[in-house]
């Protein structure tokens, strides 16, 4: 099999097969290469005795809604959707669960069958949430959070699944305080609380990457969260100064390797985590989605080498 597929490789060539066994799982994204999806979901599909293949699609701009109808008509299950093609996934489906409805971005489609529309989920945000339980030992409700790349794609369903869960105080980072405000008032009724002496805007804050402000709020949270794409080459600096950080921080990486920041925050005392636990609860749950039954965990640590 290839590392990859492109509209062209299923339109000219039709399914791959591989011991008879054809693709009915996909990823599709632009770039894709870097995708570690197919290696996880592989042995999740192995392990259960599911007889398909997973395999990685790289879609031009223009083919991404032809290749969804090409997968659709070739029989497959669904598909996980990657950068840049989470919002584009989330206006084909019919039936949107509340963080798609919430973000307008979907990680994870269910092609129909038995007379069900094509459903649309976005598995990053409670994994997300799984992955700091895991790694921390906390809830994200109890934390004060600084989330760092607030108005990216990922960012997004980020600062939407802290809010749901109504962490502690949720501050959204940004380069540009003009692109985060709409967010902030979107999020802004998950904050305010009767009961509690600080109102939303106590609890609910934006600044932005250049503020001299930063470090002060960085001091005073539990957790930063790196949503930016700063870290995908390994020549990337950290998106914040070292000095920022704090032994009591925790600090995760939504990178799937080790980076600047987190070879930093090791340096300062802080507690880290890479990305690759989020990828992992993330995929489980659109497993669930797909089959209706959790997948070995083991066997997708084990692919992922953790």
């Amino acid at each position: 099999m290839k590392i990859y597929y492109t509209l062209d490789d299923l339109e000219q060539d039709g399914l791959p097969t591989e011991d008879g066994i054809s693709p009915r799982l996909a990823v599709i994204g632009h770039p894709i290469m870097h995708s570690k999806s197919p290696q996880m979901h592989q042995a999740a599909l192995d392990s259960a005795g599911i007889r398909c293949k997973y395999i990685k699609i790289e879609a031009q701009p223009e083919e991404f809604t032809q290749v969804i109808e090409l997968l659709k008509s070739l029989d497959f299950i669904g598909v996980n959707v990657t950068v840049p093609y989470k919002s584009a996934a989330a206006a084909l489906a019919e039936d949107c669960d509340r963080l798609v409805i919430a973000t307008g971005a979907a990680n994870t489609l269910v092609f129909p069958r038995d007379g069900n529309p094509m459903a649309a989920f976005n598995t990053d945000g409670p994994g997300f949430v799984r992955a700091i339980r895991e790694c921390f030992s906390v809830d994200i409700r109890d934390l004060k959070i600084v989330l760092l790349g607030a108005n990216g794609g990922a960012g997004t369903a980020l600062a939407h699944t802290c809010a749901m869960n109504r962490c502690e105080r949720l501050t959204l980072v940004a380069r540009s305080l003009e692109k985060i405000t709409p967010l902030q008032k979107d999020l802004s009724p998950f904050f305010t609380d009767e009961h509690r002496l600080e109102g939303a805007a106590d609890r609910l804050r934006t600044i932005a990457m250049n503020s001299p402000y930063l470090e002060e709020t960085i001091s005073d949270a539990d957790l930063i969260v790196n949503a930016t794409t700063l870290g995908l080459k390994q020549t990337d600096a950290s998106p914040i100064p070292s000095s920022y950080i704090q032994p009591h921080h925790l600090v995760y990486d939504l990178i799937t390797h080790s980076d600047s920041l987190q070879q930093e925050a090791r340096e300062q005392g802080a507690r880290t985590a890479d990305g690759l636990s989020m990828l992992l609860h993330q995929g489980a749950l659109s497993f669930e989605r797909w089959f209706g039954y959790s997948p070995d965990m083991q066997a997708m640590r084990k692919a992922l080498h953790i």
